[in-house]
């Protein structure tokens, strides 16, 4: 059976009965004696880094360039335009599934998946089964860093930081380098090095991305939930668009979805989303979610074949940046729009590790050996969404310490969505309107002090001319007062003046 599986597409049928005995015979990840260990809530940091001058360089861009861009990298660009609503990635990290690497919401998985990603990041240049690995070979940073900037060894050399353990290179030297390079192909690709990060893109030609992505945000809330704090390291933005993409308040994408040039993540990232949930009521929300909330298939995705295995893993081995974990694509057949059967998990609790420690080559290695085996299966639509074996085995299966339904708390999806302030929020609310009227009656004052400010200027004005007139009436009458006086003087000498007496 296991032969009969490796480099072909399996038939679905053959694929459920190998699936189920296997679970049979090797059971599941966690079995009944499992202790959780994992807290009741999770604290994570979604901080992001400050990404406005990437957007500002996209939104300069000509359409040629852009184009070229996502000709040879994809569509990741237009995640600058994602608001990460840190309520909800909060709340669905208190759902993430450690033991099964996977989102359990009641008796709901979902999962990103490769082919989910890929049609995301719609780049049509790679090949899904080529995979690469930093832990194998990794030339000299410089030496990478020389490949994707064309730059010369001393100019790289110059500007290579220490950051803790690793090698980096400020983004002010990358961002001089977007700005300036005269050869525009360079510039598109340090473009991808500011997004995507060195090590997610170390020039391989025709590899993919997505297992790398998968895999370290897989890792990091695997991390922040065994450790019950921590900051989530990956993209937040790609991982909501998804969420969004399955929830229940799902827009149908119309028809040019399906068409070779469309970019969903170009018009989701546009579609307006709400930010104004509290995380308690994401959370009450998620605790209650039905089968029938659910947007199964995501409805920019046509899946063909389902990717379900590995070489001589049960299920798909993720090679990542810094570590290497797995996952399992039959948990969540629905994703696909096929028909639910039981589906092999043994061993996922134990697949994640680091690059480090001893044998951890030896791990690598197998894995991208698998790779070069990879299996798939054909998809099958059936009138019933699951097998009866399948609803019996999610309600007894054990899970790592993820909220379960709460009866007391149930209510519509629309209750849940209401926005109920709290009595702080309404003192706030109080205080903002009180400052807005009180901003308007300043206004008011202020507009009323121009007009007084205007009346002052005229009246001034005013003062002013009837000044200067009567400056200009004694002006006059002194001007007269002179004329007389020669006038006067003029009689005198001419002895117009005189009486008849003086006369005589």
């Amino acid at each position: 059976m296991e032969n009969d599986f490796l480099d072909k597409v399996g038939d679905n049928t053959a694929v459920q009965t190998w699936s189920e005995m296997t679970q049979l015979e090797k059971g599941d990840s966690l079995d009944a004696r499992h202790v959780s260990e994992l807290r009741d809530y999770t604290r994570i940091n979604v901080t992001q880094n400050n990404l406005y001058e990437l957007k500002a360089i996209w939104d300069q861009w000509n359409d040629e360039t852009k184009g070229s861009f996502c000709q040879i990298y994809g569509d990741l660009p237009y995640l600058l335009n994602v608001k990460v609503d840190e309520q909800l990635f909060r709340a669905i990290t208190q759902f993430w599934n450690p033991a099964y690497n996977c989102f359990t919401f009641g008796k709901v998985d979902l999962v990103p998946t490769i082919e989910e990603y890929t049609a995301l990041l719609h780049c049509p240049r790679v090949q899904a089964d080529r995979i690469y690995s930093r832990a194998t070979y990794v030339p000299a940073f410089w030496k990478k860093l020389m490949s994707i900037t064309g730059m010369s060894e001393q100019w790289i050399t110059a500007r290579i930081k220490q950051k803790g353990e690793c090698k980096c290179i400020p983004w002010r030297n990358l961002r001089d380098l977007i700005l300036t390079h005269p050869d525009i192909s360079k510039r598109v690709d340090v473009f991808a090095l500011s997004i995507y990060g060195l090590m997610l893109f170390p020039r391989i030609k025709g590899a993919t991305p997505v297992p790398a992505i998968l895999a370290e945000t897989f890792r990091s809330l695997n991390a922040c939930r065994k450790s019950g704090e921590g900051r989530f390291v990956g993209c937040a933005q790609l991982l909501l668009v998804w969420f969004h993409s399955h929830f229940w308040k799902v827009d149908k994408v119309p028809c040019r979805a399906f068409t070779y040039n469309y970019a969903p993540l170009k018009e989701i990232a546009a579609t307006p989303r709400r930010d104004d949930v509290s995380e308690e009521n994401w959370i009450a929300l998620l605790k209650n979610l039905q089968e029938g909330d659910i947007e199964w298939r995501a409805p920019w995705f046509i899946p063909n074949e389902i990717l379900f295995r590995c070489g001589s893993f049960d299920w798909v081995p993720l090679l990542g940046v810094w570590g290497a974990t797995g996952y399992a694509p039959l948990l969540v057949l629905r994703q696909y729009g096929s028909r639910q059967f039981i589906p092999v998990t043994h061993g996922l609790a134990q697949c994640d590790f680091p690059y480090k420690g001893e044998n951890y080559k030896k791990r690598v290695k197998e894995i991208s050996t698998a790779w070069n085996q990879v299996c798939r299966m054909k998809k099958l639509t059936a009138g019933s969404r699951t097998t009866p074996e399948y609803s019996v085995w999610i309600s007894r299966r054990i899970n790592d310490n993820t909220p379960g339904p709460s009866l007391e708390d149930e209510r519509s999806v629309e209750e849940y969505l209401q926005v109920i302030p709290s009595e702080m929020e309404i003192i706030k609310q109080d205080f903002e309107k009180q400052n807005r009227e009180l901003e308007k009656r300043i206004e008011q004052l202020e507009e009323e002090n121009m007009y007084l400010e205007l009346d002052v200027e005229v009246q001034k004005m005013e003062a002013k001319k009837q000044k200067k007139g009567k400056n200009k009436a004694e002006e006059d009458l002194d001007s007269l007062k002179t004329d007389y006086k020669k006038m006067r003087m003029s009689m005198r000498t001419a002895g117009l003046g005189k009486t008849s007496e003086e006369w005589q």
